[in-house]
């Protein structure tokens, strides 16, 4: 069988060539359908402005948040040895296969007025629906699996090799957290950090369901492209592309800071001690 210069077969050039093209040729359409003589106007209206920049803090915000949820969930998953640790790992990726509005009406239903928390919520006078918090929980939501997901899969392929070596030489579970595991995972962090905030980024029906469509409170700027689609389908178009291109800077300048690590700190946890 021939195979390409790379040591692949080259009969896999012509699928990979039109899955390629699947994604390439219908984001070149959607920039030659832009009025580039008019983008600067399109991109720069109070609705747009409030829109970017209500993403951006929104994305940030529920990407801290799923780092801060989803590392741990992630190492228990990968190291717990729990009977029923199978159903609670597709509980957590259920979010990966659910229409995003079912995930707004469970969080309308869990933080609304007659929620299941919301209603106490409400009377300690705390109101999460349709508020820009609601917008960071509905994100967290849809991206957390992102994440969990991509460090659960690196620490299985890393194992325990290191972890243990460290232990044998006198290192406490906490020392051998922050300095062999976490650093062994790092990577992939960031990797799934990325791929939180750009699925938070893009998130629509969740956000829509959950917190409404407030400007420069809630409304997002799929949400604002979503409105100008039927009021302003150039307007609609160019806020595409900006969002299109926030997404593309925002993923090549976190994949190159990204890189293997090259080595673990064995040497320093074992003069670490045991510190718990």
């Amino acid at each position: 069988m021939r195979t390409g210069a790379a040591g692949f077969p080259r009969w896999l050039l012509l699928p990979a060539l039109i899955g390629f093209a699947l994604v390439v040729v219908p984001l070149g359409a959607l920039a030659w359908g832009v009025e580039w003589g008019r983008f600067g106007a399109l991109v720069t209206t109070e609705a747009a402005r409030d829109a970017l920049w209500l993403s951006l803090r929104t994305a940030a915000g529920s990407t801290l948040l799923c780092v801060l949820l989803g590392v741990p969930m992630a190492v228990v998953l990968a190291r717990a040895r729990w009977r029923g640790l199978p159903v609670l790992r597709a509980l957590v990726l259920l979010p990966l296969v659910l229409p995003p509005v079912v995930g707004g009406i469970a969080l309308l239903y869990t933080f609304g007025r007659r929620g299941l928390l919301g209603s106490h919520l409400e009377a300690l006078g705390v109101q999460i629906a349709f508020s820009t918090t609601a917008v960071v929980l509905a994100q967290t939501f849809v991206a957390l699996p992102f994440l969990v997901l991509t460090l659960e899969g690196a620490l299985r392929t890393a194992g325990h090799r290191y972890e243990q070596i460290a232990a044998t030489l006198g290192a406490g579970p906490s020392t051998v957290w922050w300095r062999i595991t976490l650093p062994l995972m790092r990577p992939a962090l960031i990797s799934g950090a990325v791929l939180a905030f750009a699925r938070a980024l893009g998130e629509f029906g969740a956000t829509l369901t959950f917190a409404g469509s407030l400007q420069g409170r809630t409304r997002t700027l799929p949400l604002e492209i979503y409105l100008q689609r039927e009021a302003d389908p150039d307007a609609a178009v160019a806020l595409s592309v900006v969002l299109i291109i926030v997404a593309i800077l925002i993923v090549l300048l976190a994949y190159r800071r990204t890189s293997p690590i090259p080595g673990t700190q064995l040497g320093s946890a074992r003069t670490g001690g045991r510190a718990e």
